[in-house]
């Protein structure tokens, strides 16, 4: 028997619509023929055609049928149109426009995406949303929009309400186009509404009002400093101090010192170096009060250009804009004193911590701009040592990396020992919880030679021990920078170091301090990583160990040398190299071998079978051992044809 109800939901639901009717309700077309059949069906089909063309609508009527069904709960139909509104690629400005002529609806939208009562909804309110979003900033930005509205502001008292009101919309960008009108002799008329109008801009203007305090127009830079003042935000102050110690201008340095008041009374007695580099900390910490606009995906670092007078931008990743502008507060505090030489530890953190992020450098920085390292290992190790000391204090492994490479390039016993304080930072970094600043700290005090004795010379061997056994797990990168505990800049160059570098580096400067007989730091106690390291898989680690173990007074390190030698399953040079170890580590420390072991040698020695190379380095370490005349007397009797 044909069910109206059933055929009805049926129908709904092939076209993925709510059905109308729940179990267990009476459908109102029961009994009263197929007539109310048809009504349902045309009904239907109706409302399928509506949701799935637009009924020819454009974006508006879509969008307002979106917030209409989205609003009253009907989130079925509301899908659907927010689909439509997607499908059509919409003008993003359009849409934001659309989105101001509806506050309330755009305000409920908000909510909806927000608390996600219907989970597909809210994926596409988010994407309608971001679309929205982006329209905002396009029409903020957009100059033709600005250079009407600063002409509004000279308007009716209505219009010049709405124009400010826009103008503070559009943020750091109105300011280039406010100064041009300011400094246009033709728009005198104006001036009154714009200056007026400048501070109204708030804290987004800040930064490129800074930026052209460097305009040779006096009566620019004035307005400048006054609307710097009105704003009254601290971020100014280090600026404004500036004009008052070095402008040439009686009239600017006294309006800049008005403005200082106007913020910071306190300020007007505190050097405009001091200010910078508290600014500069600031942006290093990622201040809340000094972040980036959140409408876009990039920064603006603002510039003045000296030839055409007026203001410029350079997008910047994101990433790391605020070290950038910390790098760059730190370059204003060397010109106001370029005596002040925490700036100097402060730009080299910020530049390795801008680094660490692995994006390319901006373009103001030029094709021929060199790496943080290469300032790094020319500034010194004083200037090295802030920025060491302030990446332990902060646990950054990044900063404090590529302070210790620079210092290992660098500094000597007495400048990697320097003390900062009641500190000593590179003797920190020998506890710092990343092993790769701890192995370069290590390798670094190492390849010093210390000749006085500390207490955390221990820490050295432990580290240098420790980074021996390590193995590359395969990780690759372009990026010289450190990357999750995995890699690090090894020097000037730019090239990375690995886990086997680090392996190689240690072992390198265990050799030296073998060599160099260094009697601070103990090698004795890395005496069982570098046996075990007799059986690496890396030949050039067991060359390695194998010459350090040579100059270790120990009968195990003697005897794990000539078990190197000896042992079959090793590659010929590492044999014959083994063997000019066990000669060094004889005339170093004389014979420390049982006898079965001189046995097996002597054997290797007589065989005619053996390798010409390897019986000859053989022959040279048994006679190094200076042995009884027996054994010798035997070996040449054995070779005797008489």
């Amino acid at each position: 028997m044909f069910n109206r109800k059933t055929y009805i939901n049926n129908e709904y639901r092939t076209r993925n619509f709510e059905p109308p009717f729940s179990r267990g309700q009476a459908c109102p077309c029961e009994g009263r023929g197929s007539l109310i059949i048809i009504r349902y069906s045309i009904f239907f089909f109706f409302t399928c055609f509506v949701v799935s063309t637009g009924f020819c609508q454009g974006l508006e009527e879509n969008w307002n049928d979106f917030l209409h069904y989205t609003k009253i709960g009907r989130f079925d139909l509301a899908k659907g149109y927010a689909q439509l509104c997607l499908e059509s690629n919409p003008d993003p400005v359009e849409l934001f426009d659309l989105s101001e002529k509806n506050p309330d609806g755009f305000s409920f939208l908000l909510r909806v995406h927000e608390i996600a009562p219907d989970t597909e909804l809210a994926e596409l309110a988010g994407k309608v949303l971001s679309i929205v979003e982006q329209g905002r900033f396009l029409r903020r930005r957009d100059p033709k929009i600005i250079v009407e509205e600063i002409k509004r502001l000279s308007g009716t008292e209505r219009g010049k309400l709405t124009a400010v009101s826009r103008l503070k919309d559009a943020g750091e960008y109105a300011i280039p186009y406010m100064l041009d009108a300011i400094a246009d002799d033709s728009r005198e008329d104006e001036l009154p509404n714009i200056v007026w109008a400048l501070p109204q801009i708030g804290r987004p203007a800040i930064r490129p009002l800074v930026a052209a305090l460097q305009t040779e127009n006096v009566a620019v830079k004035a307005e400048i400093i006054k609307a710097l003042g009105e704003i009254s935000y601290p971020q100014s102050l280090a600026h404004l101090k500036y004009i008052v110690e070095k402008d040439s201008s009686n009239e600017l340095r006294s309006l800049a010192a008005d403005s200082i008041r106007q913020i910071d009374p306190v300020a007007v007695q505190v050097p405009a170096a001091q200010l910078f580099f508290r600014l500069a900390e600031n942006y290093y910490y990622h201040s809340e009060s000094l972040a980036k606009d959140v409408d876009a995906d990039f920064a603006n670092i603002w510039f003045w250009d000296s030839d055409r007078q007026r203001l410029a931008r350079q997008e910047v990743d994101k990433s790391y804009f605020n070290e950038l502008m910390s790098m760059r507060c730190c370059e204003w505090a060397l010109k106001a004193d370029p005596g002040f030489g925490q700036a100097i530890g402060l730009w080299l953190a910020a530049f390795f911590k801008a680094e660490a992020t692995g994006v390319q450098m901006p373009a103001y920085f030029g094709d021929r701009h060199a790496d943080a390292i290469v300032y790094a290992t020319t500034a010194g190790p004083e200037y090295l040592h802030q920025a060491l000391a302030r990446a332990i204090k902060d646990n950054d492994a990044n900063v404090a990396l590529g302070a210790v490479e620079a210092l290992a390039t660098t500094a000597g016993e007495k400048s990697l020992l320097y003390t900062l304080g009641p500190a000593q930072p590179l003797l920190q970094a020998l506890s710092f919880d990343d092993r790769a600043v701890r192995y370069s700290a290590a390798i670094a005090i190492a390849l010093a030679g210390p000749q006085e004795g500390f207490a955390e010379s221990k820490l050295v061997v432990e580290n240098l021990a420790e980074s021996l056994g390590q193995m590359d797990e395969g990780l690759t990168t372009s990026d010289p920078r450190f990357r999750g505990d995995r890699l690090a800049p090894a020097e000037a160059g730019g090239r990375g170091t690995s886990d086997a570098d680090y392996a190689f580096r240690s072992a390198d400067a265990m050799l030296k301090l073998a060599q160099s007989r260094n009697r601070v730091i103990d090698l004795s106690l890395a005496q069982p990583a570098l046996i075990n390291a007799t059986n690496d898989e890396r030949h050039e680690i067991q060359i390695l160990v194998g010459q350090i173990l040579a100059h270790l007074s120990s009968p195990e390190a003697q005897r794990a040398i000539a078990a190197m030698a000896m042992n079959n399953s090793n590659e010929i040079d590492v044999r014959v190299l083994a063997f000019n170890s066990l000669a060094t580590s004889a005339k170093i420390n004389a014979n420390m071998l049982p006898e079965n072991t001189l046995d097996e040698i002597y054997a290797l020695i007589k065989s005619d079978e053996t390798d010409p190379a390897l019986r000859s380095s053989a022959a040279a370490a048994y006679g190094a051992l200076n042995l009884p005349s027996r054994k010798v007397k035997d070996l040449i009797l054995d070779q005797a044809k008489s």
